[in-house]
């Protein structure tokens, strides 16, 4: 991104209080760092992003990107496709993301139709599209407003249209998710964080992001209506999964 960013230091210094994880400002300072070095596979992640839609995405047609944050996921389309291929429509809660967003865009793809707003992704009213991007987002609205907002998603996919479904999860089994905690810690430790960084990041983020099984992320998807889906990517706690919509 041209956008000049700065090392993730939120956590480095002890908080008497820790308060809730929320993208303001600071966040948005240090977001690409603090993804790379917190979110694993984030990377291969994004770069197949392309190569699904250069397979599924009709020509043409709109693509949404749900927490959307600086956009990584529009650039990853935009360095893939031409132009003419698709019209992103990239959506974000925080203003300060979209605005980064918008940014980016205009410097390193201003030939491709890529629109950025402000919204609340539960309360957009959705035009029909041919891929729909839902990177690390899902896990920060309440559980109880997840089925809800993919039943819309669903309605939303154009026949043949796919749902790329991306989360941090937790395993159903106690022994088998501690062992991946652990070994994410470790993964965090290995990119520089402290343990102090871990523990107050883990703090701040308890009951904003609430993760959810594998298992309960596709038995979702089959109640709302997506007959096939798939996990395509793990790596520890962190999954990518799509999502088919018949044709």
């Amino acid at each position: 991104m041209s956008d000049a960013s700065y090392r993730d230091a939120i956590f480095s210094t002890p908080l008497d209080r820790v308060a809730q994880f929320s993208f303001d400002e600071t966040v948005v300072a240090c977001f690409p760092d603090m993804i790379r070095r917190s979110v694993p596979g984030y990377g291969q992640v994004l770069g197949m992003l392309g190569l699904i839609a250069s397979r599924h995405l009709r020509h043409g047609a709109r693509v949404y990107d749900l927490g959307c944050s600086l956009g990584a996921g529009g650039l990853a389309l935009a360095g893939a496709l031409p132009p003419d291929a698709f019209d992103y429509v990239g959506l974000d809660l925080s203003p300060a993301m979209a605005e980064r967003a918008r940014q980016t865009f205009a410097a390193e793809c201003p030939a491709h139709a890529m629109q950025v707003d402000v919204a609340d992704i539960r309360e957009v009213e959705y035009a029909s599209a041919g891929m729909i991007m839902l990177n690390f987002t899902l896990q920060f609205l309440p559980p109880e407003d997840r089925d809800a907002l993919l039943a819309r998603l669903y309605q939303a996919l154009e026949p043949g249209g796919v749902l790329v479904l991306s989360e941090k999860t937790v395993d159903a089994d106690e022994y088998d998710n501690a062992w991946r905690v652990e070994r994410y810690h470790d993964f965090k430790r290995a990119n520089g964080y402290s343990d102090m960084e871990i523990s107050q990041k883990r703090t701040a983020l308890e009951n904003v992001l609430v993760p959810d099984t594998l298992e309960a992320h596709h038995a979702r998807l089959a109640r709302v209506g997506f007959a096939r889906s798939m996990t395509w990517f793990q790596y520890l706690n962190f999954a990518s999964m799509i999502a088919f919509k018949e044709g």
